[in-house]
């Protein structure tokens, strides 16, 4: 669809910002589901069907990208946004705080750690944005060069660790496919202890653990096309 009603509520444009939510959603749910976080995947990205976030969703939409992202062109911030960040534990944005103990004055606006359900979440969420927007363009790539692409915005506002976590998912993913990406979210919400309470370590193919994540493939690959995965992700 064109831009030529950018900012103008139409039916046709509420039709395709309903659709594309709830496919994003869907696509959520299922990631979810499949590394074992069945209450955040029901739950997550409720308020976009709120009016404040879906009427400014559907003025702005154009179903390639974010229909925030147009609305903060035209007036410098997005009050749908500004709302979603808000309610929504899964973006780091919502973990943004004045943090102690550094800076010059002892004090900075950064991003604290985020639990590891809601960044395991942020990584299913990233996954999906890509599969909704790039549609028969996807490929188990996409995330990581998308995350690379922002990366300069991005990990600056996040914990290190978090950073560190989101990153090795995101690069398996690219290297090794969807079901090994999941296999490694679904070990860690097992061992949380990795992450939680600690200083998070990056684990990469090939560490002492990756025996015991590749064993959580198994039921994944029971129930999915694995092989199609693998080939999407090379």
């Amino acid at each position: 669809m064109g831009n030529n009603n950018t900012g103008k509520f139409t039916f046709d444009k509420a039709w395709g910002h309903l659709k594309t939510i709830t496919e994003h959603k869907m696509i959520v749910m299922d990631l979810c589901f499949k590394i074992g976080l069945t209450g955040q995947g029901l739950l997550h990205d409720l308020s976009k069907y709120e009016p404040v976030e879906f009427v400014t969703g559907a003025k702005y939409y154009s179903g390639d990208h974010s229909p925030n992202a147009e609305e903060k062109k035209e007036k410098g911030y997005s009050e749908a946004w500004l709302h979603h960040k808000g309610r929504n534990k899964h973006h780091f944005e919502y973990w943004m705080d004045l943090q102690y103990g550094k800076g010059i004055d002892g004090v900075v606006v950064g991003g604290a750690k985020m639990p590891l359900r809601y960044a395991l979440e942020m990584a299913c969420d990233r996954i999906a944005a890509c599969k909704v927007y790039h549609k028969d363009r996807y490929s188990a790539r996409d995330p990581w060069d998308y995350y690379s692409y922002k990366s300069d915005i991005v990990a600056k506002n996040l914990h290190e660790d978090t950073r560190t976590l989101l990153e090795d998912i995101l690069k398996l993913m690219a290297v090794e496919g969807e079901e090994k990406a999941l296999a490694f979210m679904r070990w860690l919400l097992k061992h949380p202890g990795v992450y939680e309470g600690r200083k998070y370590k990056s684990i990469e193919p090939g560490h002492p653990k990756d025996r015991d994540i590749q064993e959580e493939c198994i039921p994944l690959c029971l129930h999915s096309s694995c092989e199609k995965d693998n080939q999407d992700a090379h």
